[in-house]
């Protein structure tokens, strides 16, 4: 039966310019595709969406859709032009959760591409700011059909709601060399304890966890996760002198004073007169700029772990806020150090569900009631390295200054001791 396509002269032009159109993407689908199902559906939505740009006001409203015993993990959205365009009048949307360090195999994406194209609108985006794969474009009925049929063969719906939502990790030591610690192990750890709170929302708000595996983080966790996970190293930096060397024949002296000596935020580098480098590594703040760009002349040290941050969200109710150290350095090697860090995160997520406001993000709340009292309530002492602002204000109380340095060598001595 021939399509009757809807005009889009405004979508058309979207078409336009050297960039890929998402609009040409759409109409490929109702174009080419060999489902009659899928090419009314997204000629609809092309419809609908061509209708929004002429009246200049969206038409998707929310409500409630779900699967048999989940509370989140779908999107619903509704149309308030169904009757103009039925076929895309139920248009949800489905997280799924993806594998840690988003590792596929072809045979993975083709067996999801296969399963949505039976039950969806073909359209799918790998990964919204939420991390997940998103499934966009499935009707009430299809919604259940299509999670019951990914489920089977091993995939489960991300978080929505007030929930700890899906988490993210990079791709780790499987393509980086700046690695410095087991990325996946660290997502799986925390996910599958939790899987319970991203089905079942029952938080203030949302609570999401990311792992980076280096202070370049490239999963953007201390801005944009509650609780991040970064790898970092307390030892040396490892320094391959010869590596300099060549790196200052090829690129010349002056480039190398410019592009890595004077951009360490410390000034912990100096370039010596016989074209080797100096690290003053008790002033270096691991930023990774001199290491991001003498990859094979500077590497993390041995001595590797991971620095846990709290708190970080973009704009809400207070604006943006950063992570803040929460634990400076921690090993995560044995069985036992990725059951702490997960104790860790429960006392967190308990402490914040009992005295979170609604709506309000973790790091929130701790800028409601002070980093002390979030510190006391999640049983960790306080250390001097739990910077949020360094060198903000020069007007320092010191009164109890040295009772409070004297027990901080104490307990420093007894872990040693231990």
């Amino acid at each position: 039966m021939a399509l009757d396509k809807h005009q889009t002269p405004m979508l058309d032009q979207l078409e336009d310019g050297p960039w890929p159109s998402f609009i040409s993407g759409i109409k490929r689908l109702r174009d080419e595709h060999g489902d009659e199902r899928i090419n009314s559906v997204t000629n609809d939505l092309l419809g609908q969406l061509e209708h929004s740009y002429e009246t200049r006001k969206g038409y998707w409203k929310g409500g409630t859709v779900s699967v048999y015993g989940y509370g989140g993990g779908i999107i619903p959205r509704f149309s308030e032009v169904g009757k103009a365009f039925p076929k895309s009048k139920e248009f949800h949307t489905l997280r799924v959760q993806p594998p840690a360090g988003n590792h596929y195999s072809t045979a993975m994406l083709r067996q999801l591409a296969d399963s949505w194209e039976k039950h969806g609108s073909g359209l799918v985006t790998f990964h919204g700011q939420t991390g997940n794969i998103m499934f966009i474009g499935a009707d009430t009925q299809a919604t259940q059909h299509f999670f019951d049929e990914i489920n089977d063969y091993g995939w489960d719906l991300g978080g929505a709601g007030p929930c700890v939502r899906t988490a993210m990790s990079c791709v780790g030591a499987a393509r980086c060399e700046m690695s410095c610690t087991n990325e996946l192990k660290a997502h799986r750890a925390l996910v599958n304890n939790f899987t319970d709170d991203v089905h079942r929302p029952a938080l203030p708000y949302k609570f999401k966890f990311k792992v980076s595996g280096c202070a370049n983080d490239c999963q953007n966790a201390i801005e944009r996760s509650d609780f991040a996970v970064l790898g970092t190293w307390r030892d040396d930096m490892k320094v391959d002198q010869d590596e300099v060397k060549a790196y200052v024949k090829a690129k010349g002296r002056q480039y190398i004073i410019d592009n890595v000596i004077t951009r360490c935020p410390t000034q912990a580098l100096s370039l010596n007169d016989d074209d080797t480098l100096n690290v003053n590594n008790r002033d270096c703040v691991r930023c990774m700029h001199c290491l991001n760009v003498m990859p094979k002349a500077l590497h993390p040290g041995d001595d590797k772990g991971v620095t846990i941050l709290i708190g970080g969200k973009r704009t809400l109710k207070i604006g943006d806020l950063m992570g803040t150290v929460i634990v400076p350095f921690k090993k995560l090697e044995t069985e036992e150090d990725y059951e702490e860090m997960v104790e860790m995160a429960e006392n967190i997520i308990d402490f914040w569900a009992e005295n979170g406001l609604e709506h309000e993000r973790c790091g929130e709340m701790i800028e409601r009631i002070g980093l002390a009292n979030f510190l006391d309530g999640i049983g960790i002492e306080a250390d001097p390295n739990m910077l949020s602002h360094p060198r903000q204000s020069s007007y320092v109380r010191m009164d109890g200054w040295d009772e409070a340095a004297e027990q901080w060598f104490e307990r420093q001595a007894e872990k040693a001791a231990g």
